[in-house]
């Protein structure tokens, strides 16, 4: 990639997260950069999908907050990186509806001691025209969409949870350290991503390990939310694009234009199983499809227009949503083991917080 901004250290914060592993493979596998992963091992961070590379000479970790700022500093001072790519984040939506200051203090506060630490570390730095800071967030700050248009890299903001909303915040802080204070920023906003080493909450994943183990299969409302989906190998493509060839203070949509309603997904999920790993007694899984009651502020359609990303920087998917479904649902079939052996969550309902009844 000629005139490409070639790092040669780059920090993942996440990195043990379903997409920053993604990034972490991608990384190790297509770079010479040393990777350095800093993450607090959360209850959805996967440290097996990175564990391969515990002996890898260019692969670091390190355990940290990213509200931290000692932590930060010191990493920062140990490793000299001259890229960040941050995507540590609480992602989950109905989770910050039953938790909303998980939300608040990692998403906000942590962008916030994150930037505050990578100002001071290129002020004491003699190389600061050659780094970037790669800030990932997601098309949810965007609000929700009618039937027709993508959300652009102009769309105004209007996200309508508090996931989204302190998202938005971060991306907003994220802006503003590189006006005031110059720092040098990219950004990216992503559809939903699926694929290898996602937490079982998320819908795809959740669908396929609770129809493997034969137990209904919740659906919100009547399942015609829409959605945006791209692999998680792709997406990560996309960013390693973004951090390189990227303009200064720009934003990237990055989407692979896969729409489908929430229960067209289930449905493809229950067919590819039947298909892969048969059902006893000839019972096709789509019975177990249950229709639950929708969550407080459900975003109706997202979709991405990633005509930017692929006209500046040339990405383009390689998987359709045939073909990264297949590959995700036979991954799971393989790592039974790994979803099996999660402990802390069992496809519990979450985001089932009541609205407080107002008297007019």
């Amino acid at each position: 990639m000629s005139g490409a901004f070639r790092p040669s250290t780059i920090m993942v914060t996440g990195g043990a997260g379903f997409i920053g592993a993604a990034v972490v493979r991608h990384l190790l596998a297509e770079t010479d950069a040393v990777v350095v992963n800093l993450d607090k091992l959360t209850y959805a961070s996967n440290p097996a999908a990175v564990a391969e590379f515990e002996r890898h000479p260019r692969y670091r970790f390190v355990r940290a907050c990213i509200t931290d700022r000692n932590a930060i500093d010191a990493a920062l001072a140990k490793f000299r990186p001259d890229a960040v790519m941050h995507l540590a984040a609480e992602s989950h939506v109905d989770r910050s509806i039953d938790g909303p200051e998980d939300c608040i203090q990692t998403n906000i506060v942590g962008t916030y001691v994150l930037l505050e630490s990578v100002r001071q570390y290129l002020a004491d730095s003699t190389h600061t025209d050659h780094f970037r800071f790669h800030h990932v967030s997601t098309d949810e700050v965007f609000g929700s969409l009618g039937p027709h248009g993508s959300f652009t890299e102009s769309s105004p903001y209007a996200p309508r949870s508090p996931y989204s909303a302190s998202k938005s915040a971060s991306d907003h802080l994220v802006r503003a350290w590189h006006a005031t204070y110059g720092i040098p920023v990219v950004l990216s906003n992503t559809c939903n991503n699926y694929g290898p080493w996602q937490f079982p909450e998320k819908l795809i994943p959740l669908i396929i390990t609770k129809a493997l183990s034969g137990e209904e299969l919740p659906v919100y409302g009547r399942g015609d939310q829409i959605r945006d989906w791209i692999y998680v190998d792709d997406h990560a493509a996309a960013l390693h694009l973004v951090l390189t060839r990227g303009r200064l203070g720009e934003s990237y949509n990055v989407g692979a234009g896969c729409e489908r309603r929430n229960l067209e997904v289930v449905e493809m999920i229950c067919d590819l199983l039947d298909e892969l790993a048969p059902p006893g007694a000839n019972h096709p899984r789509r019975e177990l499809i249950k229709f639950v009651e929708d969550r407080p502020g459900h975003d109706r359609r997202y979709a991405i227009d990633a005509s930017r990303v692929k006209a500046e920087l040339g990405w383009a998917p390689r998987e359709s949503f045939s073909s990264g479904m297949e590959k995700t649902v036979r991954w799971y079939l393989e790592q039974s083991e790994w979803w099996r052996s999660i402990q802390s969550y069992r496809g519990e309902r979450l985001g089932l917080t009541v609205r407080p009844t107002v008297d007019v």
